[in-house]
């Protein structure tokens, strides 16, 4: 390690391993699946390539990521989660949870479409979202641009998120924009208006897609206190 608090306590040892700049911030964008550099860079646009490369090479040492390549006819370099790494996703959500609740900084800025997704599943209420005491099961494919996504529903429960193409027909199909889909989620751009205006594609059953898109329970930021 470059840098230590020199405490003998986990919480110290767990800021030693991924509390340096932009290195939770890798980990976030391996989440959903493994990525190669370039990849990495484009998610992480603020990040410059030698602080990104020594990141990368940091959290392998630690044994949160490794390197893989991937066979002909992909032919590249890819980094994932270890077992370990990926054990850190409850910690990710409570510190999502813990920041969108912030009393004085407001979330702006640009995130990447595995953040968008992230939020979803972070925020996704289990059983019905809809209030009808119905609850229901389906396959999506979003496509944010370059960047797919999979998803199942079963039972009201997302029990499964994933970076890549559906491997069989999703019940919905759906063709947008980063910041059309973020708009959706948030409530800022009611789903229905999306379609109509052409700014969302969706092939499929639009009732199931307002489900999803209905899941994610909204938390708003608590007050600060006055004075």
């Amino acid at each position: 390690m470059t840098r230590t608090y020199g405490e003998g306590c986990p919480i110290a040892l767990s800021l030693d391993i991924v509390g340096e700049r932009w290195a939770l911030l890798v980990v976030r964008e391996l989440r959903l699946g493994p990525r190669r550099y370039r990849d990495l860079q484009e998610a992480l646009p603020g990040i410059t390539p030698a602080v990104l490369s020594k990141r990368l090479r940091e959290l392998e040492e630690y044994g949160v990521l490794h390197r893989r390549e991937l066979p002909p006819p992909a032919a590249a370099r890819v980094y994932e989660l270890t077992e370990w790494g990926a054990s850190l996703e409850p910690v990710f959500q409570a510190l999502a949870r813990w920041g969108v609740r912030s009393p004085v900084l407001p979330l702006t800025g640009e995130v990447s479409a595995d953040s968008i997704m992230l939020g979803l599943r972070t925020f996704f209420t289990a059983s019905d979202a809809s209030g009808d005491g119905v609850s229901w099961s389906a396959t999506y494919e979003i496509g944010l641009g370059r960047d797919v996504y999979r998803l199942r529903v079963d039972d009201g429960r997302l029990t499964e998120l994933a970076r890549g193409p559906a491997t069989t027909a999703p019940d919905v199909l759906v063709r947008t924009t980063k910041a059309v889909w973020q708009a959706v989620l948030d409530g800022a751009e009611p789903l229905a208006d999306a379609v109509a205006a052409g700014r969302m594609s969706v092939t499929g059953d639009r009732t199931l897609l307002q489900r999803l898109v209905d899941a994610p329970r909204k938390i708003r930021p608590t007050p600060a206190p006055a004075g």
